[in-house]
């Protein structure tokens, strides 16, 4: 991001519509060139915070206005994803639950509520994960310094290198996205690229987690008819079985599909696949 303005769209306001859809277009074209260039960041964010969440530690995003909101949308689609307790993947939120809903901006100022927050929801164990996009964001960079001071992971997810939120993280991702078509709303390229880091991030995280076989949501809920249908066809990949199999199998498991996976290719109860899986993964059980 840059307070500079973009030359494509100094005339913006004077397009017709497909010439705007353009102009946007072909910034958004480059933002996935600028995620790709932070990989091995990335990749090491998510090995260092799988090794918190391994020994007990949990991952807890902060930021504020849309930063806030984009960490809220990411953190929020894990636990029916992949079936993690909520607890383990949370948010501080500047102006807290409502500004959710409703902006709160003079709260990204409060570095006092960001440091209450993090002594509150934040130990040693866990990592926190700072979005702001300006880099500057005085809540964030509070809760990032912080969180270092109390020695939990840090990760810095912004769009402008050598500031404050950058320098004070562990590890910094930086995805420097140029000037936005409308000067200075971050929700545009910003947010996609910040969008695409958390998506990133918080996938492989769970992958290494092992709540993922193969490519399957093996943790998933089934708390709905969509949903218990997919539950069925991830067990019909996962144990090579036919369709009625695999639906007597969620049947016996209660819509879990890591046990109905190991029933229905062992042809076991409930009882022996739980404990099956007790020692090994489903992986190994599956192919044993």
């Amino acid at each position: 991001m840059s307070s500079d303005r973009l030359e494509a769209s100094l005339d913006i306001d004077q397009r017709p519509a497909i010439d705007i859809v353009r102009i946007i277009q072909q910034q958004d074209a480059t933002i996935a060139g600028a995620v790709a260039a932070q990989a091995e960041r990335i990749a090491h964010a998510v090995d260092e915070i799988v090794e918190r969440m391994r020994h007990g530690g949990r991952m807890i995003y902060a930021g504020a206005g849309t930063s806030g909101r984009i960490a809220m949308l990411d953190a929020s689609e894990l636990p029916p994803t992949y079936g993690i307790d909520a607890d383990r993947v949370r948010v501080l939120m500047a102006g807290g639950t409502r500004a959710f809903f409703e902006a709160a901006e003079g709260a990204e100022d409060d570095e006092d509520a960001a440091i209450d927050a993090v002594n509150a929801n934040v130990t040693a164990e866990d990592a926190l994960v700072g979005v702001a996009a300006s880099g500057t964001t005085p809540f964030t960079v509070a809760a990032v310094r912080r969180a270092n001071m109390l020695g939990a992971l840090t990760v810095a997810v912004t769009n402008r290198a050598n500031t404050p939120l950058a320098q004070h993280a562990d590890i910094p991702i930086v995805v420097e996205t140029g000037a936005e078509v409308i000067m200075g709303s971050s929700r545009m390229k910003a947010g996609t690229a910040q969008k695409l880091v958390l998506n990133t991030l918080s996938t492989a995280v769970m992958i290494r987690l092992g709540r993922v076989h193969s490519n399957l949501m093996i943790d998933m809920p089934a708390t709905n008819a969509k949903l218990r249908d997919r539950a069925v066809r991830m067990v019909e990949l996962a144990a090579g079985v036919p369709r009625p199999v695999a639906m007597n199998a969620i049947r016996e498991a209660d819509g879990n599909v890591r046990l109905a996976s190991v029933i229905a290719k062992r042809r076991v109860g409930v009882d022996e696949a739980r404990a099956l899986l007790e020692n090994a993964s489903l992986r190994e059980v599956l192919h044993s």
